[in-house]
């Protein structure tokens, strides 16, 4: 489970840059928008089905990676963000008689957060928060 301050991050981002692989495992990373509800991530975007993320995910390459990041402060160095493990899917709501509209869904795995619930820079090195997620 994400903790109350990671969700209130989350929440706070307006972009997230999602990571797949194509079927010759070439990666690739895109910036997205996104909503998060608690426990799920839903991915949006103009002309989404045509995407390389999109096509990927449908085509049944459904591992991916999800990271959510900014800098709180350059002085002092101050990186923060979550990095998530999960499996996404493609959802497609009805939006009219002859219209649908689809999302990616990210269902978290496991995920890494770092300087959100307090500073994670210890002796030189960051100290992430790692979750294992509950299944979905």
């Amino acid at each position: 489970m994400f903790t109350d301050k990671e969700i209130a991050y989350l929440n706070s981002q307006p972009l997230a840059r999602l990571a797949t692989v194509d079927e010759d495992l070439q990666s690739d990373a895109s910036p997205v928008g996104f909503r998060f509800d608690g426990e799920v991530f839903t991915i949006v975007g103009h002309n989404l089905t045509a995407t390389r993320k999109y096509i990927n995910i449908d085509k049944g390459y459904t591992k991916v990676a999800l990271v959510v990041d900014d800098l709180e402060s350059v002085n002092p160095w101050r990186p923060r963000g979550i990095r998530i493990f999960g499996i996404a899917d493609i959802l497609k709501t009805e939006t009219g008689a002859s219209e649908s509209r689809s999302y990616i869904r990210v269902r978290p795995t496991i995920s890494w957060s770092w300087n959100v619930e307090s500073s994670s820079f210890v002796d030189g090195q960051f100290k992430p928060r790692r979750t294992v997620h509950k299944e979905i």
